[in-house]
């Protein structure tokens, strides 16, 4: 039994799951670049967690592992994790003295530019095999759908499996 997508199977219903492959693919190049590049042993889960308190000054365990999908035990994990690396920092809330907010330090914001860079470079190699013009329209109809899934409502980045 294969362990991916047959790339061959002309059946209808096979675009999510090449979708669901390319995806891992990258990601896993991704992580290689990381550890190549003697990063700590990031998964998946820090790097949403990553986006989330970036884009949310005000976020707690709580509120993060509701956007993951999560436990609070497991989002106070992740967060014990990246903490202990430098990345995240627990600060007072500003108006519930049992709560603490989750801030990216410099080194979690140096890492955000670093993973953009990263990504990057996983999609140039995406642009290398489909080519630009195929890349740019791949994107606009990703965002198309998105945009006809969604519309205006956000939609929660994090694992599903």
């Amino acid at each position: 039994m294969p362990l991916s997508p047959d790339f061959t199977d002309p059946r209808p219903g096979q675009v999510p799951l090449l979708l669901a492959t390319a995806y891992r693919t990258m990601t896993d190049r991704f992580h290689a670049r990381l550890a190549e590049l003697g990063r700590e042993p990031l998964r998946p889960a820090h790097g949403y967690t990553f986006r989330y308190v970036a884009s949310n000054p005000d976020a707690t365990t709580v509120d993060l592992a509701a956007h993951l999908g999560v436990t609070k035990q497991a989002a106070s994990k992740a967060v014990t994790e990246l903490a202990d690396w430098g990345y995240v920092e627990r600060r007072p809330h500003p108006t519930d003295k049992r709560a603490q907010v989750l801030a990216l330090t410099r080194r979690g914001r140096d890492y955000l530019k670093l993973a953009d860079r990263l990504w990057a470079e996983v999609e140039a190699g995406l642009a290398e095999v489909i080519g630009r013009e195929r890349l740019a329209a791949l994107d606009r109809d990703l965002r198309a759908y998105l945009d006809a899934t969604h519309g205006d409502q956000a939609v929660p980045l994090r694992p599903v499996w």
